[in-house]
């Protein structure tokens, strides 16, 4: 596997900082999302609102359709099942849709961070998937974000006293 060449040293710096903002913010983004479907899809069926006639925060019933469970939303190939939210009605920002969205949108921006810190480093495309499942599950972006900035930065440090050694050795024979 072809090493990262020292001139690309900053770049990979820069992009493990850019990576390591990303995952903290995509891994606290699928935990609210993590939040949100429980609240919606169990028992519990409840969404969060912003603002509106019952306040600053506020959790409002999801009422599920006439013959269906709460884990009808689970069983294979669907039912039909539709939930409906009553706190459209009183106003507010549904802060439960906003957090699938922006958990979303956010998910391509750590993926791009990922592809930045994969591409530079150099690494096969099972770290790059590897990379890519610590925004999906739960928790995982953190350990990532902790293992793979110690990696780099350990190769990093390594790399550039074998360079700074390297130069030292060709001075002296000279």
């Amino acid at each position: 596997m072809p090493e990262p060449k020292a001139a690309s040293f900053p770049k990979i710096r820069g992009a493990l900082k850019f990576y390591q903002i990303a995952s903290i913010i995509t891994g606290v983004m699928l935990l609210l999302l993590l939040a949100e479907m429980i609240l919606k899809y169990t028992p519990i069926h409840l969404e969060l609102f912003a603002g509106g006639d019952r306040g600053f925060l506020w959790f409002a019933p999801v009422i599920m359709q006439d013959g269906c469970q709460w884990y009808s939303f689970f069983v294979p190939g669907g039912t039909g099942c539709e939930d409906i939210s009553t706190g459209e009605t009183a106003g507010g920002l549904n802060l439960s849709l906003l957090i699938l969205v922006a958990h979303g949108w956010f998910y391509v921006v750590y993926l791009f961070a990922c592809f930045r810190v994969w591409s530079l480093m150099r690494w096969p495309l099972q770290r790059f998937i590897l990379l890519a499942l610590g925004g999906v599950i739960p928790a995982l972006s953190f350990i990532m974000e902790f293992k793979v900035s110690r990696e780099v930065k350990t190769y990093l440090v390594s790399r550039e006293a074998a360079i700074a050694a390297e130069s030292q050795t060709q001075e002296a024979a000279r």
